[in-house]
């Protein structure tokens, strides 16, 4: 019987590696982005020290001090045309002409392959798996823990038995886990499928790959939706990169992106955005555009970095006011329904500054 360290794992590299090098961005061994990413030991921004030492003295910054609200999602039966519900970090419901989208499902209590050690959820998930109404599919972006969690693939498997659209690689970890090879589709950078209707678009990121010590055998990767009336941009998780221009161009302007916010430091500058360049990659892939809306990812659920806990929210917030974005800042489970509404209603109406009740003393502006 294998170990369920093993198994969470997925696929072991050379399983992976045979399903991928044939991509043309497979290359010298492993997938890799247009621009380098590179992971810094020493910094002078960050004072004396190194990588190390900067975690062992900051690391408790990313935890809330108080409870985390929860709001229990409200899913109608049928989808929306564009509305979503933000489940914590990346883990979001998307609902868009009328269709209905999971995307990066992480139900489990760490982002690691141990259920005892690993980075730990700061608080509950606001709706268990089996509550959601019926998914049109399951898209993910990469392999990492934080975004790709075996007991939440299981569960959906139990529950939905759903379609997966994922990137190259990440079809064997899904495998290996008894999904049938039938219902994954698994796609290269801007390669696209449809699912009921709408065009779904594998885009470009700048980032990493990986659940053990082998890096970037499975692509990492953002998304496009495109329906009949409205569109969406799912980032994932990225660096900066000038891909961004390049989505907005062939595939922008969109309704709604969710871009990731959290967990950059000086240490990675390649791997995570910042605020202010995710809400500067918002503008790009709306070529130019500040009409669509914000809704930002990636923090508030695990402790991945050394900044405060909710230090991405607040500079995201000041960003997206000084360049006139419409950005949404929902408690965790709260749906956002953006069609046959007042767009600039439905902005103003998930403004309150909820992190202020559960953040530590420092952790304000």
């Amino acid at each position: 019987m294998q170990l369920p360290i093993l198994r969470r794992m997925g696929a072991s590299p050379s399983m992976v590696r045979q399903r991928v090098t044939a991509s043309p961005h497979y290359r010298d061994g492993e997938f890799r982005s247009h621009e380098p990413t590179h992971v810094v030991a020493t910094s002078e921004a960050e004072g004396p020290g190194n990588l190390a030492l900067t975690m062992l003295r900051e690391f408790g910054r990313g935890r809330p001090k108080g409870t985390v609200p929860v709001v229990k999602p409200q899913h109608p039966h049928e989808p929306a045309d564009l509305a979503v519900t933000w489940y914590g970090h990346a883990t979001s419901v998307l609902e868009l002409d009328g269709r209905r989208f999971l995307l990066d499902p992480v139900f489990g209590n760490r982002a690691s392959p141990s259920a005892v050690v690993g980075p730990k959820r700061l608080h509950p998930v606001p709706a268990r798996i089996a509550e959601i109404p019926r998914l049109d599919a399951v898209v993910i972006s990469h392999d990492h823990y934080d975004h790709l969690d075996e007991p939440s693939i299981r569960q959906l498997e139990r529950t939905h038995r759903p379609h997966y659209v994922v990137p190259l690689g990440v079809d064997e970890h899904l495998r290996a886990w008894g999904v049938p090879a039938g219902r994954i589709t698994s796609l290269d950078w801007r390669e696209q499928t449809e699912i009921a209707g709408i065009r779904l678009t594998c885009t470009e990121a700048r980032h990493f790959s990986g659940r053990g010590f082998v890096r970037n055998q499975s692509l990492w990767a953002a998304w496009s939706f495109h329906g009949p009336r409205h569109s969406v941009f799912f980032g994932g998780d990225s660096g900066p990169t000038h891909r961004y221009t390049d989505i907005g161009t062939d595939l922008g302007p969109f309704d709604l992106t969710l871009i990731p916010i959290g967990a950059y430091s000086v240490h990675w500058p390649d791997i995570h955005l910042d605020p202010q360049q995710a809400v500067d990659a918002h503008v790009e892939v709306n070529r130019g555009g500040t009409e669509s809306v914000l809704l930002p990812i990636h923090w508030a659920t695990f402790n991945l970095a050394t900044h405060w806990w909710s230090e991405p929210i607040r500079w995201a917030r000041r960003a997206a006011a000084a360049r006139g974005v419409r950005l949404v800042a929902p408690r965790v489970g709260t749906r956002i329904q953006l069609s046959d509404n007042d767009i600039d209603e439905v902005v103003a109406a998930h403004q309150d500054p909820w992190w202020e009740a559960c953040a530590a003393p420092l952790d304000r502006d």
